[in-house]
């Protein structure tokens, strides 16, 4: 795939799409292009991380369960994919496998960091969205909890 083929991709990815364009053509120029056919394993659930993947063609289906159910989710063109693993070598939660002959765009933590380091303005954009994003888990979760106290004292018998 060509640079500004991969920028385009990267583009549509979550976090990616804050970069500004020579951020980007670093994370294009300086990543890893992989190329699986349908069936591939990229990674199995336990296994260290080696970076986060943008799909750049065809889709990955992530299994976290394992146990022959349908796939958790199905990551097609522009998805990212272990976000955490950008930043950190974190062990996978799920099992990654390629449902069709597939493309992906590797950014390894340590690209990830060079990427931030050279564009302030990116870093203090990430930031600001996986805080965001976490501030909107914390409020998912109280609500869950909420409902949950709610629930039990409503089947707690009357003394």
């Amino acid at each position: 795939m060509a640079l500004d083929d991969d920028i385009a991709v990267l583009t549509q990815a979550p976090l990616f799409n804050l970069l500004e364009k020579d951020a980007l053509r670093l994370v294009a120029f300086a990543s890893e292009n992989r190329t699986f056919r349908a069936g591939d394993v990229l990674f199995r659930k336990g296994d260290r991380s080696d970076g986060g993947y943008v799909v750049s063609q065809g889709a990955i289906a992530l299994d976290a369960l394992e146990d022959g159910s349908p796939e958790t989710f199905l990551a097609g063109p522009g998805a990212l994919i272990g976000q955490a693993a950008l930043f950190a070598r974190i062990e996978r939660r799920a099992t990654a496998t390629a449902r069709e002959p597939s493309t992906i765009i590797r950014v390894s933590p340590s690209l990830m960091r060079r990427v931030l380091e050279e564009f302030p303005d990116a870093a203090a954009a990430i930031h600001d969205a996986m805080a965001e994003e976490l501030s909107r888990l914390a409020e998912g979760l109280e609500r869950v909890r909420q409902q949950l106290i709610a629930i039990d004292g409503e089947s707690k018998p009357e003394s």
